[in-house]
């Protein structure tokens, strides 16, 4: 008898697995039905779509053993996707029957005023105020979301409303945060991944007794309404791009404009091993640096490993695994994310490259070359909207359908392509018309930005307006936006190019490339509205701390998090 955790096929389970190993406590997983009989107590950890959470579950045999389980009172702690099966259905996928414990349904954030996904760190609030520190949460800190679909706070049906245990706002959306009612406890957010406040909810409900857990009273019904701005924080992220060196070792490096091999010695000749790759770190020593300096998110970008054999790459996979030990902020890798074919012939699909990530430990998988190509392969197929139509089996339509778009981000690797500015050719609504901004070459010329393939070394007849329209139709559910313009320049990020892409689509966008001050977080942030930032080369050499981006973005009323 003890603490099972539920796996049911599909998400990064791992993280929490690992948060609760560093926190002390032991478990077993639920491998059969017959384990629920064992259980005293079950947490239902998981990310994915409402679809595939419940075909899990039934395939396997543990729905009903699921609905049984708690219906004996016996504690139960479900994490996003283990919230939302409580509940009677779910807008992402309105076939699909839940568990029916709580008498209410799972709607879709509107767009109308923010990106969705919700993807983020944002704040709770008790209904009760005289619980502010009850099950570990408080109300100061931030915690990580990361969802579409969201259960509405609807306080004026008391059957519903007597589950709301905590809310959040993003936009002018209140949804539950936490539901809390008998043995049932479950939240939207994701403790393992929110960093130290995150981990003190786990344990908290872990340290109360099987009694405490499962005697919950229900909370008082609350008028709650909009506040007039949300708690939602924009986001620092660290990037760490991954290759093999020379000697074969596994490191970070960084490049100027792509390239990443040092170009002259410290003395300013040319150095004595030509052309060596930077090393700037060890990947899992940078992941735990950053995690303690207080980024917000980490990428792992592999340059180079992927090309042949995702899947028989185990140096990279050993990285993933050893990072999620001692991260528990969201981890996105990049990389190979696509159909391959080992050498001996072993078709492999991108979903089970993907899958075999998050099992590794990833949250998220970023998809670059391929969703170029999945891109082409939409127009080729013409629909009213002019962007095309997917057929159902690219990497990104593959992976969002069984992980939900959160899961998938789409690096974009753009250039300008200079024209006169009278140019009247087929990307002539996306122009950008030269101003000064650090380059005497821009000045009075304009630009539209060319989508780039396999790391910048090949162009594509596409525009980054045409890619990123067409990967959010696709199913992606952020952008990481990279620029070769401005890559290792420290000018600044490309503000127009960013600018750009925010109008174009509904989902977050990650600014990347160019950044070489504190001040151009700030400005990012305040021009163009973007939900997320990335630097490398500036965190790996400690020109830039994260503390100093973060004091400067707090000191310009940004909201950040600093705990």
């Amino acid at each position: 008898m003890g603490l099972y955790l539920l796996d049911y096929g599909a998400g990064n389970v791992q993280s929490l697995a690992n948060s609760i190993n560093k926190l002390g406590h032991a478990f077993e997983w639920i491998s059969s039905p017959e384990d629920f009989h064992k259980a005293t107590s079950l947490i239902f950890p998981g990310v994915g779509a409402f679809e595939s959470a419940i075909d899990g579950l039934i395939s396997r045999g543990l729905y009903e053993p699921l609905r049984e389980y708690i219906a004996s009172g016996r504690p139960y702690f479900g994490i996003c996707i283990g919230m939302q099966v409580l509940f009677r259905s779910s807008l992402e996928s309105p076939t699909s029957t839940g568990l029916g414990i709580v008498p209410s349904d799972i709607g879709l954030f509107s767009n109308v005023d923010k990106s969705v996904p919700h993807m983020g760190w944002n704040s709770v609030e008790f209904l009760d105020p005289a619980e502010t520190a009850h099950e570990g949460i408080d109300p100061a800190a931030r915690y990580y979301f990361v969802h579409s679909f969201r259960a509405p706070y609807d306080w004026e049906h008391e059957d519903a409303a007597q589950w709301a245990h905590t809310t959040a706002q993003y936009g002018q959306d209140i949804f539950l945060a936490t539901v809390r009612k008998g043995n049932v406890f479950a939240c939207q957010f994701h403790p393992e991944k929110s960093g130290k406040a995150g981990l003190r909810v786990l344990d908290a409900w872990l340290r109360s007794s099987e009694a405490e857990r499962a005697t919950n009273p229900p909370t008082p019904r609350v008028a709650r309404h909009p506040k007039p701005k949300d708690g939602f924080t924009k986001r620092v992220v660290a990037c760490m791009d991954v290759r093999s060196n020379d000697a074969g070792d596994l490191v970070v490096t960084k490049g100027d404009q792509y390239d990443v091999r040092e170009r002259t010695g410290a003395d300013g000749v040319q150095a004595q091993a030509a052309g060596e790759v930077r090393n700037l770190g060890k990947p899992v020593a940078l992941a735990a640096r950053y995690y303690e300096e207080g980024a917000d998110e980490l990428c792992l970008m592999n340059i180079t490993s992927f090309r042949h054999s995702p899947l028989l790459d185990q140096p990279m996979l050993a990285v993933v695994r050893a990072a999620a030990e001692t991260v528990y902020v969201p981890l996105t890798i990049g990389g190979g994310i696509k159909d391959t074919v080992d050498p001996d012939g072993t078709p492999h699909s991108a979903l089970e490259v993907a899958g075999t990530y998050f099992r590794a430990g990833a949250d998220k998988v970023s998809i670059a070359t391929e969703a170029v190509f999945a891109v082409e392969k939409m127009r080729a197929r013409p629909s009213a909207d002019g962007i095309g139509e997917g057929d159902g089996t690219s990497a990104i339509e593959t992976i969002a359908h069984a992980y939900g778009r959160q899961a998938v981000v789409v690096s974009v690797d753009p250039r300008r392509v200079y024209v006169d500015p009278s140019y009247d050719g087929p990307y002539k609504d996306e122009l950008v018309f030269g101003k000064p901004d650090g380059t005497e070459k821009e000045r009075g010329k304009a630009w539209w930005y060319q989508c780039t393939v396999r790391g910048g070394r090949e162009d594509r007849p596409l525009s980054v307006a045409q890619l990123v329209k067409g990967v959010e139709k696709l199913g992606a559910g952020e952008i990481l936006l990279n620029s070769i313009d401005r890559d290792g320049t420290g000018l600044g990020f490309d503000l127009d190019l960013v600018a750009l892409v925010r109008r174009s689509v509904r989902i977050p966008v990650v600014a990347s490339s160019g950044a070489g001050r504190a001040a151009h977080f700030v400005e990012v942030f305040e021009k163009t509205g973007v939900e997320a930032a990335l630097a490398a080369g500036i965190f790996h050499r400690r020109e830039v701390g994260i503390d100093e981006v973060k004091a400067a973005l707090t000191a310009a009323d940004i909201n950040v998090r600093t705990a």
